[in-house]
């Protein structure tokens, strides 16, 4: 229920009354509007919340396989958490926002406060503006997220990703097994003390310096990394070295050593994280950038068509007048002709072919550009689906917000997904297929709006109970009883 507010002050005894009721009203209507904002906000920030520890949770699920064993610092491993947030934020807020608004409007539909308003002539109408502006807001800063900090997040993500997999796990030796992780080298290490790190029985092939081949053997030895993690260091102790040349085979050459030690690449091995740049993809740029691209390939699409009309006129002509001004006789005339209209044929074809890449590469970065811009969008038609839902079902609670929200969700995203597979194959413009998902939600958001707004209509879950076994009611009532 409402709570009651006592005006810190008095008005004046010559304001008249229909000032005075005027004031009354402006404060009593910026209460309500301050109290309906209220009931979304903390929704909001629990559903943002859940969802994004939901997604980050599977991202993690996806990537623990790359991670595990490469002996990555924590510094490096958050900042791939980090750089992820972006992606998330942007499925995330949409979904926030339809349960905020199923919870709030549930939870004042549930404590009668939205027939108290209606009872001071407030209706729904009215009740749902607050919440459709806030959206608006929300929306207008997820628009400059999504092409202002989400391009660079993603294309540093793709970066710190690209090449965590090109580093190798640490060094692991099997004694008795050939270790082939050092590029160029094959080590076989017979015994290894676990205690002390030392090795026994060691032989080392060199394949470093082709054609030449260097077999290296020894006793025992130490393995380890150097400060910067560069090389890797294998110190070995009473050992020979065989030399061989595959292009001079009367050539062989046997040394011998008390120490010795040997210098391997240890690149794979190590974490070094490249600086952002070089070429982005479509959703490693914004809008605007984007557009600039599509202007470019559309005039290389002209070029393109230009190119295609003068090759069917030079056929048509070809067809059309074969002699021409030739002097020759009619036979070679027509070979000639023949041979040209073959080239003319060829290169026609080739024009199609660009003008068919051309034409999906514009789609491609057509339908990221609507994206941009579709999503943030869904804040506001969810609010208007949100809101009658909550009105109807009565439930504020966050397991029924989340099951109407999902069912919702998986439309959304099937009409998204299948827009964009249409888009991509040309077979649906971009505009229709990414924005068809506002479109049919945000109608039947409206339709619904008006019919909650004219008459009390309730919906209800009870039909579920039929489907409960007969044994699970018999066993509930004695506890009821109870």
């Amino acid at each position: 229920m409402f709570r009651s507010y006592n005006y810190p002050f008095q008005l004046p005894f010559h304001t008249s009354p229909n000032i005075g009721k005027f004031i009354l009203k402006k404060i009593s209507a910026m209460i309500i509007v301050k109290y309906i904002l209220r009931n979304h906000f903390l929704p909001f920030v629990f559903a943002s919340l859940v969802l994004i520890a939901v997604f980050l949770l599977q991202f993690v699920m996806k990537v623990a396989d790359k991670l595990v064993g490469k002996g990555l610092g924590a510094w490096v491993i958050i900042k791939l958490i980090g750089l992820s947030l972006g992606y998330i934020l942007v499925l995330v807020i949409p979904m926030a926002v339809l349960i905020a608004t199923l919870m709030a409007f549930g939870n004042m539909s549930q404590n009668n406060e939205v027939t108290i308003l209606k009872a001071t002539g407030i209706s729904l109408y009215k009740m749902i503006v607050p919440p459709l502006i806030a959206s608006v807001f929300v929306a207008i800063g997820l628009v400059y997220f999504n092409n202002n900090i989400y391009p660079d997040a993603n294309h540093e993500l793709r970066i710190l990703q690209e090449d965590i997999a090109r580093k190798k796990p640490t060094l692991s030796l099997v004694p008795g097994v050939f270790s082939q992780e050092v590029a160029s080298y094959a080590i076989l290490v017979r015994e290894i003390d676990q205690a002390t790190n030392e090795l026994k029985q060691i032989t080392i092939y060199d394949y470093s310096n082709p054609p030449k081949v260097n077999i290296v053997t020894a006793e025992e030895g130490k393995i380890y990394f150097t400060p910067t993690q560069k090389k890797l260091m294998m110190d070995l102790k009473n050992g020979e070295i065989h030399e061989s040349d595959n292009n001079q085979q009367d050539i062989y050459r046997k040394l011998r050593f008390t120490r010795h030690k040997i210098a391997m690449p240890a690149e794979q091995f190590t974490f070094e994280q490249s600086a952002p740049g070089g070429p982005r993809g479509d959703r490693e740029i914004g809008a605007p950038e984007m557009k600039v691209i599509v202007d470019s390939l559309r005039k290389i699409q002209n070029t393109y068509l230009a190119e295609f009309k003068s090759k069917i006129i030079t056929s048509v002509n070809l067809a059309a007048n074969p002699n021409g001004n030739a002097q020759s006789g009619n036979e070679y005339v027509y070979v000639k002709v023949e041979q040209r209209l073959r080239a003319n044929q060829a290169a026609m074809s080739d024009v199609l072919s660009r003008l068919e890449y051309n034409r999906k590469e514009i789609n491609r970065y057509m339908v990221e550009i609507h994206k941009k811009y579709s999503l943030p969008f869904a804040c506001i038609v969810f609010v208007l689906i949100g809101a009658p839902l909550g009105t109807m079902t009565r439930k504020g609670g966050i397991g029924m917000a989340s099951g109407i929200s999902l069912f919702f969700f998986v439309i959304y995203w099937a009409f998204l997904i299948a827009g964009e597979k249409l888009a991509d194959r040309d077979l649906l413009s971009p505009f229709v297929g990414i924005w068809s998902a506002n479109f049919v939600l945000g109608i039947f958001g409206v339709a619904l709006l008006i019919k909650t707004a004219k008459e009390k209509v309730t919906l209800s879950f009870d039909f579920i109970t039929k489907y409960i076994p007969q044994s699970w009611k018999q066993q509930e009532e004695p506890n009821e009883n109870s």
